[in-house]
């Protein structure tokens, strides 16, 4: 067995500069599922949007289908219990 790293290991460094690059491939990975998305549904998809149901085409266009009530505000770090 030879004491030099694994061509494969990562040092620490490289570890980081990696893991600075998550949020950015992981954001394009989202566009791309959204543009593959109109392009398999025949160029539409259903979002929210400012509180509203939204249809959207590629082309652009949007068809507001449900403007949607004001949800209720909640506190970040709270701690939700359901009722049984």
């Amino acid at each position: 067995m030879s004491s030099r790293p694994d061509r494969n290991s990562l040092t620490e460094r490289g570890m980081r500069i990696a893991e600075r690059r998550i949020p950015e491939l992981a954001a394009r990975a989202g566009h791309e599922a959204y543009r593959a998305a109109l392009r398999r549904t025949g160029a539409v998809t259903v979002k929210t949007a400012n509180g509203q149901v939204v249809e959207r085409k590629l082309d652009g266009s949007v068809t507001v289908i449900k403007v949607l009530p004001v949800g209720k505000r909640v506190k970040p770090g709270t701690i939700l219990k359901r009722v049984k």
